[in-house]
């Protein structure tokens, strides 16, 4: 089993931010400016193109970790942030290019390629799991929640399908072929993100996938507007949502 290893380490706002490696794998850890106090553990997993550090990442961190005093962690994908790409990843993101620019659909490729980077991505976030409750801010008894955009949902459903300390999660609408049936497994509280007037996922394939999930609790966030227009009201439901089931009080108005 890789251990975990602190590489650089910055603090602003309320918050500090610790880059990491589990294996050959990069990450990074927000927490609370505040001290090592014990609290839960919110993974998340980044859109496709993007990174660990990426506006979107950073933007949840700072409302999960301010807002109730979470701990936050993302590691790059396979082939993205600082994590080099392989010939498999280039040809995939070749083709992915063409077909855009010709207009043909991009669904079939981003299915393809982001369920292969799910099967190497599982197992990664799983040791790095293991690593980050070995710190006593963390520790293994605590919940776990788990936040994913795009690729983070197609890497984030299989994953917990499988991983039973992951509590709650919440999910971005991702292209849905190869997750429905991961999604039937899944049984702990979802808040699903939909964007109503999605030009790249049909929206009954988005509303497919919320019904897959076997959850007692599951709640869609269905908002007009285009793929990228997700109103940004969405990520302080997110910790709300988290503050309920991770059994974490909102102490500050980044998380109202």
């Amino acid at each position: 089993m890789h251990s975990l290893q602190f590489t650089t380490e910055s603090s602003s706002n309320g918050m500090v931010e610790r880059d990491f490696t589990v294996g050959d794998v990069p990450g990074v850890l927000w927490s609370p400016a505040s001290g090592a106090e014990r609290a839960p553990l919110v993974l998340m997993g980044h859109g496709g193109g993007a990174h660990k550090k990426h506006r979107a990442m950073a933007g949840r961190a700072r409302r999960l970790v301010t807002g109730c005093g979470f701990h936050v962690a993302v590691i790059d994908a396979p082939g993205h942030g600082d994590r080099p790409r392989t010939a498999h990843d280039e040809r995939e993101i070749a083709e992915l290019r063409a077909a855009q620019a010709a207009g043909e659909p991009e669904g079939p490729i981003v299915v393809r390629y982001n369920a292969r980077l799910a099967e190497l991505a599982v197992p990664e976030w799983q040791a790095t799991l293991d690593a980050l409750q070995e710190l006593a801010e963390i520790g293994s008894g605590g919940p776990v929640g788990y936040v994913g955009i795009g690729l983070g949902t197609a890497i984030g459903v299989p994953l917990v399908a499988v991983e039973p300390r992951i509590t709650a999660a919440v999910f971005v609408c991702t292209w849905p072929d190869a997750l429905v049936e991961k999604a039937k497994q899944i049984t702990v509280p979802i808040e699903f993100d939909l964007q109503w007037d999605d030009e790249r996922i049909p929206r009954e394939a988005g509303l497919a996938l919320f019904d897959a999930f076997a959850s007692e609790e599951k709640t869609l966030h269905a908002n007009a507007g285009r793929h990228l227009e997700m109103p940004r009201f969405e990520a302080d439901s997110a910790v709300r949502f988290f503050a309920r089931h991770l059994d974490r009080p909102v102490t500050s108005p980044a998380g109202r």
